[in-house]
């Protein structure tokens, strides 16, 4: 038996809202209409009320006011708004972890997605699954910490550097966070290249093919634990999983996006 699968036998998983499933499920359906969305979302009344107060976060600005499902779904998009409730189910599902910071976490994890679209989006990979993802990526850690609360403060150890988490919690447990994520994902039926990018996104050059979404996240990862957001941290990042993605470093240096331009689902 591996590690990974002990630990799951000595873990109480987190339990998804049937709104959750329901979104997961129209993952695999390219042909998903805006209606048959509206319709899950509007079954519970705290999900629709909170992405109503996202989309009039978003619509800061414009002198509008967001008071409909249809309409924060003409504000910030069908997919956005799926992926937006996944995230406040998956912020429910999980409890507060004692000792973790969980604004800072959640902030954390905002800024992977972004950074993880933004990527995506220069490669010609879907940007809204690679911002689910991205968002998802450290949701195995709260698991981690649940099962092992000692292990908290050998994790969040300061200072950190990028990547750092990954190699303590190898070191630690045998597997990382990512790789529960994806075992996770796995469980709850997302699709395939969700849970493969999950699943190699701590070390992406080391299963082939490459999976893209993996080499995404490895990279978002890195760039939202980093304390500055200048176009220097392009030349930090592992120029080899840089190469292999064939990113453009001066489009990367030039188009950096600040964590400022991210949507703040901290309150979801």
């Amino acid at each position: 038996m591996s590690d990974l699968s002990a630990f799951f036998q000595s873990v109480k998983l987190p339990v998804m809202p049937e709104v959750a499933h329901a979104l997961i499920r129209t993952l695999h359906d390219e042909d998903v209409s805006i209606t048959q969305v509206r319709d899950l979302v509007a079954k519970d009344p705290v999900l629709t009320a909170k992405l109503l107060r996202t989309a009039n976060s978003a619509a800061m600005g414009m002198r509008r006011e967001i008071g409909t499902l249809d309409a924060a779904i003409s504000m910030v998009g069908l997919s956005q708004v799926r992926t937006l409730a996944l995230t406040a189910c998956m912020n429910v599902a999980f409890p507060v972890v004692p000792g973790l910071d969980r604004t800072e976490f959640w902030r954390n994890s905002m800024a992977c997605a972004g950074y993880a679209q933004w990527l995506a989006g220069g490669i010609g990979l879907d940007a809204q699954q690679a911002w689910l993802t991205g968002m998802m990526l450290r949701l195995g850690e709260l698991l981690i910490v649940q099962a092992k609360p000692d292990s908290l403060a050998v994790l969040e150890r300061q200072p950190q550097i990028p990547g750092d988490r990954w190699a303590r919690e190898l070191q630690l447990l045998g597997f990382t966070e990512a790789q529960v994520t994806a075992e996770l994902a796995h469980r709850w039926h997302f699709p395939a290249e969700i849970v493969r990018g999950l699943n190699t996104a701590s070390a992406p050059l080391a299963s082939q093919p490459l999976s893209q979404l993996g080499g995404v996240l490895h990279l978002a990862s890195r760039l939202a634990d980093m304390a500055f957001g200048e176009p220097e941290i392009v030349d930090a990042l592992p120029q080899d999983v840089v190469s292999a993605l064939d990113l453009n470093l001066d489009w990367m240096r030039s188009k950096l996006p600040s964590r400022d331009s991210f949507l703040d689902i901290s309150t979801l």
